[in-house]
């Protein structure tokens, strides 16, 4: 495969399931500034977000000091200033899907157009009729439809394998930066820490992954910081942790290895299994003694390495 339709490939899986994340973070800021968290009652916990995602100061840049929801909305869904807005991804894993055409089956490339049709529509729309849980529905649905066609009806070639690696290598970043966002929602004082208000945040998190219903399949009783954290970090059978994400990383970078053999070098699926050998060796309870924060970073740091180790590997054009 050329380098340049893996590279397309790749990135359309990687900026359909970034639309999901931006939109997941807009309805984590919406539920979390529902709740009073400190004495003086609401606080803004926009900025928080923003700084979590990392676009702290290409919203700045764009909208100043004013950090309220009517910004934030536009900035994470439908500013195409913004690289990984919602509308930015859709778009772009649009035309990554047309440049590639040939390549997708009509399914993914129907379920792709639609997306970008109904985004059209949608942006036409008074922002009045709009709210972050509609934004979000409409984002998710529109994600899984298209992953639901590349993996009924697409051949498991190395093209799917692209597809596939790009989703996941996203999906374990995203996972850690709203995990991230919890760590930036600092409570008031340090007694809050156990807190219903503590759990509340945690149980966000849980909605914002549509994660609540197979996290109390998974532990049942109260949600507490350990038993989320476990879930979204180390749980195998959690189907958006980082263990699984990465665990699919490592098998679909094995499967393009065994397709090409000595044709590429194999830095990334080095890189991806020193990484998941590092992870597997954490237990939670170490995770917390050394920093939930500090060990998101060091992860999001690994992911941002093996992504630039696949690029080298297969898509600068070696191959």
């Amino acid at each position: 495969m050329l380098s340049r339709t893996a590279s397309n490939l790749f990135w359309m899986g990687r900026h359909l399931e970034r639309s999901e994340t931006a939109a997941r973070l807009l309805d984590v800021g919406a539920r979390i500034t529902l709740l009073p968290n400190t004495e003086e009652g609401y606080r803004n916990e926009w900025e928080s977000l923003l700084r979590a995602s990392g676009a702290s100061h290409a919203f700045s840049e764009r909208y100043g000091d004013q950090i309220i929801q009517e910004n934030i909305e536009s900035w994470l869904f439908f500013d195409h200033d913004n690289p990984s807005s919602v509308a930015s991804c859709i778009e772009q894993a649009r035309e990554s899907g047309r440049i590639v055409r040939t390549a997708l089956t009509s399914q993914v490339w129907d379920g792709l157009n639609t997306a970008f049709q109904e985004l059209r529509a949608l942006e036409r729309k008074r922002r009045s009729q709009l709210d972050p849980a509609m934004l979000t529905d409409f984002t998710t649905r529109h994600s899984s439809a298209v992953r639901g066609a590349i993996n009924a009806t697409q051949l498991r070639n190395d093209g799917w394998h692209f597809i596939n690696l790009g989703y996941s290598l996203e999906r374990a970043d995203a996972t850690a930066r709203l995990l991230d966002v919890k760590y930036y929602v600092l409570l008031p004082r340090v007694e809050f820490v156990g807190s219903g208000l503590d759990n509340y945040q945690w149980q966000v998190i849980l909605r914002a992954l549509s994660a609540h219903r197979a996290f109390h399949w998974a532990y049942g009783g109260d949600i507490t910081a350990t038993k989320v954290a476990d879930f979204l970090i180390l749980n195998g059978e959690s189907p958006r942790s980082l263990l699984t994400s990465l665990y699919e990383a490592v098998w679909h970078l094995d499967g393009l290895a065994r397709r090409y053999g000595d044709q590429v070098p194999a830095t990334a699926k080095a890189k991806a299994h020193e990484t998941l050998d590092a992870l597997v060796a954490h237990d939670i309870e170490r995770i917390f003694d050394d920093g939930l924060h500090e060990f998101l970073s060091w992860f999001i740091t690994e992911v941002s390495s093996i992504s630039n180790a696949v690029h080298d590997d297969y898509l600068s054009g070696r191959m």
